[in-house]
């Protein structure tokens, strides 16, 4: 408050010095005029003294001073009030901020001047967007207690009952803990690939190499799995150098593979990959359910389920579509959820085809 009373008190000083700089040279500057007017043409002393101002004149002159200064400070007032009233509810609202309210929000009188309108408005969208991110860390966090919840307490209950005596240490329950112990190393390897590629530091491996290879021997050892879950695989996969890292494509192939695995319905699943417009994309369809177009938006968020197809009960942590979309992005590319034309659902992922695209947009993220 003491910064914007003075300032205040500067706009005030400085229109007053205005004011009076202005009157000050209309009034020099008309004895100069004169006095260059007479060194041309001299005047008598009669003349002279009928141009010399008398005492009314003077009088005359300080009251409009007076006037002009008067003016010159309520304008000063007015306009310190449009450009301080904003300032002091910005400067108050972020000392909220400080203080933990993240509902503060400045305002801006509808006289304030553009500029000031313009910081405030900033400030809120800042203001909002800390919110945001306040939020949306509370439900990480949530979130994240959540997944760990079940294995942990899973592995604790074995083991022990392995320590009383109440199971016996065959390898059936080795296995069931080993089994545990791997989910735990997917989910916090998803969560690292995923803090990542949101905070731009996913590093990646470029080359050219030939891809189709790698996907089809990946998706033949996740086959067995789809077969038992009533999937039959189909793979459409272009031959011949690929730019990528292609251990991160694998990567997202075997997060949407293990997708539909667990969330659609049992059928037909291809795999396509390809070039198209200096893009290469990798496809990956199923025949259903879908997904809803609000839902399609927001599917490559982690931890996002839909209510009928990515239920809890289906298993899996969230996190895999998400994945998928790190590995997008770090490759300069885009991630895309559509219905088909027979109504299952279409993942795309696609990414530029040069490693220089790739090499440009990997030094970006990590500057």
């Amino acid at each position: 408050m003491k910064g914007a009373n003075s300032l205040s008190r500067q706009i005030i000083l400085s229109m007053s010095a205005v004011v009076l700089c202005v009157i000050t040279l209309a009034i020099v500057g008309t004895y100069v005029f004169y006095g260059l007017l007479w060194s041309f043409a001299p005047l008598s002393d009669a003349e002279m003294d009928e141009w010399l101002p008398s005492g009314m004149e003077w009088a005359w002159m300080s009251l409009i001073t007076c006037v002009s200064l008067g003016v010159g400070v309520a304008a000063a007032i007015k306009l310190s009030r449009r450009i301080l009233m904003p300032l002091n509810s910005v400067a108050a609202s972020l000392r909220r901020l400080a203080d933990g309210d993240l509902d503060a929000r400045a305002v801006a009188p509808d006289q304030s001047l553009g500029e000031a309108a313009l910081l405030v408005d900033d400030f809120n969208s800042m203001a909002n967007r800390l919110k945001r991110m306040a939020e949306e860390q509370a439900f990480w966090n949530a979130a994240i207690a959540h997944e760990l919840r079940t294995p942990l307490t899973i592995l604790r209950g074995r083991l022990q009952g392995l320590a009383e005596g109440v199971f016996e240490p065959d390898t059936a329950q080795f296995y069931s803990l080993l089994t545990q112990v791997e989910g735990l190393t997917r989910l916090v390897e998803d969560l690292r690939v995923v803090g990542l590629g949101d905070s731009g530091y996913l590093k990646l491996e470029p080359d050219y190499a030939d891809l189709a290879a790698d996907l089809e021997a990946e998706a033949r050892l996740f086959e067995s799995s789809l077969r038992s879950a009533g999937f039959v695989l189909h793979l459409d996969l272009l031959k011949g150098p690929i730019c990528c890292d292609r251990a991160r494509i694998r990567q997202a192939l075997l997060a949407l593979l293990d997708n539909i695995r667990r969330h659609a319905t049992p059928g037909n699943v291809w795999v396509q990959l390809g070039s198209q417009r200096s893009r290469n994309f990798l496809r990956v369809t199923d025949e259903g359910p879908g997904v809803d177009d609000a839902f399609a938006t927001h599917i490559f968020d982690a931890f996002q389920r839909g209510e009928s197809s990515r239920s809890r009960a289906q298993g899996g942590s969230g996190l895999g579509l998400a994945v998928v979309r790190a590995i997008a992005i770090a490759h300069g590319g885009t991630v895309s959820c559509r219905t088909s034309i027979n109504g299952g659902t279409v993942f795309e992922l696609s990414w530029p085809t040069t490693t220089q695209s790739l090499d440009t947009y990997t030094e970006s993220t990590e500057v």
